[in-house]
């Protein structure tokens, strides 16, 4: 019986976490659950899964649950010390981080430090903070098991293959619900086109980056520290029918790629069960009815994300922390309909424009980057 801490119960990632595990209840225990303030669906997942311990981030909100589920023997925790301690839950063999955005980090680094491996949804751990994640696991011994669709499919490519003969990891993306259109076109589009993602049910933000293609940028600054690769080794193709989640190429010119119908239930069970697989029931492919799978170049100057992200990841230091940050801020603006869709990646440029890097930062260095750069996207917008 495999014990689970999952951090994100409520989004995407971790209600599809819970329905694989439901798929497989005589091999995966949730022992931890952990969401921002969704209350309702919380008490539900409490109730039906009785972990040992749940974290509500919001005060408020772990106070009402505390009443809500007094009949029960559930420890109800909050904040990033209730996160942390969570992460950390003795009893507990992994923890699949699917909360978004850079609170991801400490409770991840917990994890490792009380030897947990991580099952990683969560793309800002690394983006931000790869140079101190990926050595503390090796540190400790601890895997770090991907659980995003590209990477997910990245490491089914490497799995018994000679990884020194990696020559180069290809990304795909779907290319969103813009494809094909110009920076003017780009202007007039509002936040519920924005949400109508062409392939994949995602959550908000994770949707609105697909559009703009700074998620790709997000998931190459990820790739370089999972797979421990330069830049020049990562190439991005838009694939627009999600079929093919990600490519290796080797030294001899092989390519190796996976395909699955758009699901992210099979990149969260290959995490949960490696290095086994299992049976899920998921849609097989159908290559005769699929017909045809076309790949084209990533338009880079209608949707500048993906060159600002590889911009910061080439600058490294403290500029992925920024770009990650004036990206976030930006999202939630667009969100609101405070701004326009083409002035997120106009004011991610900006924001980095204005930053002074730091070398090598460290947590408190990366988080107050996120802070500063936060101020400063706000002062400007009053």
């Amino acid at each position: 019986m495999k014990k689970i801490v999952l951090l994100g119960s409520t989004g995407s990632i971790g209600t599809q976490t819970l329905e694989v595990c439901a798929e497989h209840e005589e091999e995966l225990k949730i022992v931890g659950l952990a969401a921002d303030k969704n209350v309702d669906l919380v008490e539900e997942q409490t109730r039906r899964w009785r972990p040992e311990a749940v974290c509500m981030y919001r005060e408020d909100a772990a106070k009402d649950l505390a009443l809500r589920v007094r009949d029960l023997p559930v420890r109800v925790l909050t904040g990033m010390d209730g996160l942390i301690e969570l992460a950390s839950l003795s009893g507990a063999d992994i923890v699949l981080t699917a909360v978004v955005g850079m609170i991801g980090i400490r409770p991840t680094i917990a994890a490792i430090e009380s030897g947990k491996d991580i099952a990683l949804a969560n793309k800002e751990t690394l983006v931000c903070a790869g140079h101190i994640i990926m050595p503390l696991a090796r540190e400790h011994g601890v895997r770090i098991l991907p659980v995003d669709s590209e990477h997910s499919a990245i490491w089914q490519c490497i799995m018994g293959n000679q990884r020194s003969r990696l020559e180069k990891i290809i990304i795909t993306a779907s290319g969103g619900p813009f494809r094909g259109r110009t920076r003017e076109e780009l202007r007039q589009v509002r936040p519920q086109d924005a949400l109508k993602h062409p392939n994949w049910n995602m959550g908000a933000k994770v949707t609105i980056d697909s559009a703009s293609l700074v998620n790709k940028g997000l998931e190459v600054m990820e790739a370089r520290w999972l797979f421990d690769v330069t830049l020049d080794r990562i190439e991005v193709v838009v694939q627009p029918e999600s079929i093919v989640h990600s490519m290796v190429q080797y030294a001899d010119g092989s390519v190796i790629a996976q395909l699955s119908h758009p699901t992210m239930k099979l990149p969260i069970q290959v995490a949960l069960f490696y290095p086994d697989r299992r049976e899920a029931p998921t849609k097989r492919l159908d290559f005769a009815e699929l017909g045809a799978i076309t790949f084209e170049r990533p338009d880079m100057e209608n949707f500048p994300g993906l060159g600002l992200a590889l911009r910061a990841a080439s600058e490294g230091g403290s500029m992925p922390t920024v770009f990650n940050a004036a990206n976030e801020v930006l999202v939630r603006a667009f969100l609101e309909e405070k701004i326009g869709f083409t002035d997120i990646t106009d004011g991610i440029a900006e924001a980095m424009d204005g930053h002074r890097r730091i070398d090598a930062p460290d947590v408190e260095q990366i988080l107050a980057a996120q802070r500063e750069t936060e101020e400063r996207i706000r002062s400007r917008r009053k």
